[in-house]
């Protein structure tokens, strides 16, 4: 099969490597793809969002099945326009792919199908939401409606930094359009979880449970991030609540949306507090998540393709139980300096070679690229170079959470760049 991934981060890698795996990959694209990406797939220059660009490449080159990474190009309808010229495609549509692209929508499906949620109401006026923060306190989340790149979440701790977010969001636009409804809802509290399935609409297969580390810094502070690591399995996400999490949230949910006529096809990842009361919902994303996907693929010994295509024509049931490695796995994303705020890129990165000599250790690219610096004849020398915030996820497997941890961060150590910031608590919680 000729198979063709959207995207250029580090899921998008992580998504690549495990595809070139299977048996049935004979030839493998990205677009745009990055630095490491370009090393096991043949990069095109047309942007995620093209949608257009990319069902005219796919047409040209005869893909045989196109595998969504970022959650935009869903929202815009890739899906819908692959499907309608007839090409096979893995992904929700447009509809479904709203319950991401918009928070609004998706909280109010959840209250329409009791699916456990924080208390929330939706404003699309800042004074009002100013108001109604005065009036419930703190602590409470602010989140814009649409898309904002993992970073339209607020968890203030005060009044006064709650109403601070819905100013930068509603009256300066950080966000553009995408907060022109912001929601204010309960805070939670419990450890978070990401419990990512598979679905047909009617089947569905759970992936390994995983943990993701939102905060820019150690023990939780500081900004909110795209994730700064994750874990896989998940020790608190037991088999008790895992059946909590599915009939509750998961099963409610794509019930739900088949209820509004809406066919799911795809991941759904479903971002959970586990709190006393029991698990609650608190976003659900309609694509692989970013770290997650790096920390549960290489635990995945079933044929990735193999399921896609069958959840694509809606015979996932055919599919028996997803075969696991019983290893744990650790993912380290070394970052740029100053993420997630402005940060410098062009900065030379060493060590990749060392990193990756050690045993099970893969380092997934999410910004980088690579450059020639010398072509003398045969002899092509080429660099690394950063590219985004999130530079690279050091990924490795080990027999226990606390030896995959130890295995990921001696990889970590090997690897250089100016600038470069990383957290040095990934895993801890599961270890504690």
């Amino acid at each position: 099969m000729r198979i063709l991934v959207i995207g250029s981060g580090g899921r998008e890698h992580a998504l690549a490597w495990k595809i070139k795996q299977s048996k049935l990959c004979d030839k493998l694209f990205c677009a745009p793809g990055n630095g490491g990406i370009e090393q096991i797939a043949e990069c095109i220059d047309i942007k995620a969002d093209d949608v257009a660009g990319l069902l005219d490449f796919a047409r040209k080159e005869k893909i045989d099945l196109t595998v969504v990474g970022p959650e935009k190009a869903l929202a815009l309808g890739i899906v819908d326009e692959f499907t309608k010229a007839g090409l096979k495609i893995f992904g929700p549509n447009k509809k479904a792919a709203n319950l991401e692209a918009s928070k609004v929508f998706s909280k109010e499906l959840m209250a329409k199908y009791n699916v456990p949620t924080a208390k929330f109401k939706i404003f699309d006026s800042p004074d009002a939401a100013k108001k109604y923060i005065e009036e419930n306190g703190a602590p409470c989340v602010v989140k814009a409606d649409g898309l904002a790149a993992g970073k339209g979440v607020v968890v203030a701790k005060t009044v006064d930094e709650a109403k601070t977010a819905v100013t930068s969001m509603m009256q300066d636009k950080i966000f553009g359009d995408a907060a022109k409804k912001i929601i204010i809802e309960d805070c939670l509290i419990g450890q978070e979880a990401s419990i990512l399935v598979i679905t047909d609409s009617k089947a569905v297969l759970a992936l390994a449970s995983a943990q993701d580390h939102k905060r820019i810094f150690d023990d939780d502070r500081g900004a909110n991030t795209g994730g700064m690591g994750a874990y896989s399995p998940a020790p608190i996400v037991t088999d008790l609540i895992l059946k909590e999490v599915m009939d509750k949230i998961i099963f409610r949910t794509i019930d739900g949306l088949a209820k509004e006529g809406i066919d799911y096809r795809g991941v759904l990842y479903a971002g959970v507090m586990l709190t006393k009361d029991g698990p609650q919902a608190l976003e659900f994303n309609v694509r692989f998540g970013d770290p997650e996907t790096q920390a549960i693929l290489p635990r995945l010994k079933s044929d990735l393709i193999e399921v896609m295509l069958a959840a694509g024509a809606g015979k996932l049931s055919k599919i028996g139980a997803l075969e696991w490695d019983s290893r744990a796995c650790v993912c380290v994303v070394c970052a740029a300096g100053g993420y997630p705020g402005n940060y410098a890129k062009g900065k030379v990165i060493s060590g990749l070679e060392e990193a990756e000599s050690i045993k099970d250790v893969v380092v997934f690219h999410a910004g980088t690229e690579l450059r020639t610096i010398n072509d003398v004849g045969q002899r092509q020398e080429r660099e690394y170079l950063t590219s985004g915030g999130r530079v690279l996820g050091v990924t490795g497997l080990g027999a226990t959470i606390k030896e995959a941890i130890n295995k990921t961060y001696q990889a970590v150590d090997k690897i250089k760049f100016e600038g470069m910031q990383y957290r040095k608590d990934i895993g801890k919680k599961a270890v504690s």
